[in-house]
């Protein structure tokens, strides 16, 4: 049995979309993945809209999840780095090895405008585009794929994430 892929979802506060990425890859990659997710400048805590779309949309339990920095983990070797923020994208760590690198550029919910409730159905409407590139990866077969191959594919997700959603939004 090949070991897991180890693969950290990085964001600036690590409190809602890389969060999103860890819990849901958790959920549907079963035994194939190591999952972390960390920020440069973590909230201290996990939003709590994150918590709760994550236990009654989707039926996850994050209760254990944590907003951690990213120096936590700077010395694993990792196969997969995924940011999901501009400015992680930016100031990301170099970890040790040659892992597949990727960024998916989700926009922050935090950044919405608006009342509570849609400030809450921005963060579903994340939640969905976080979890759709989760199904996309977890839809990989990187166990068969060498690293030039993983790359590409891992990149890819983001365009067809996109064009996806340009095809569903009315024009």
């Amino acid at each position: 049995m090949r070991p897991k892929f180890r693969v950290p979802f990085l964001c600036t506060r690590n409190s809602d979309r890389s969060i999103l990425a860890e819990y849901f890859l958790r959920s549907m990659g079963g035994d194939r993945f190591e999952v972390y997710s960390g920020g440069e400048a973590p909230a201290g805590e996990v939003h709590p809209f994150v918590l709760k779309i994550l236990r009654e949309n989707f039926k996850i339990d994050a209760a254990g999840a944590v907003s951690k920095s990213w120096h936590d983990f700077t010395d694993i070797h990792f196969d997969f780095v995924i940011t999901v923020c501009d400015d992680a994208r930016e100031r990301s760590p170099v970890f040790p090895g040659t892992p597949v690198t990727a960024h998916w550029s989700i926009p922050d919910p935090m950044a919405f405008e608006g009342s509570d409730e849609d400030k809450y159905q921005e963060f579903v409407q994340t939640a969905f585009q976080v979890k759709r590139r989760i199904e996309l990866l977890n839809c990989l077969p990187i166990e068969k794929l060498d690293h030039l191959q993983r790359e590409v594919g891992t990149r890819q997700i983001q365009e067809d994430a996109r064009h996806e959603h340009d095809k569903q939004e009315p024009h």
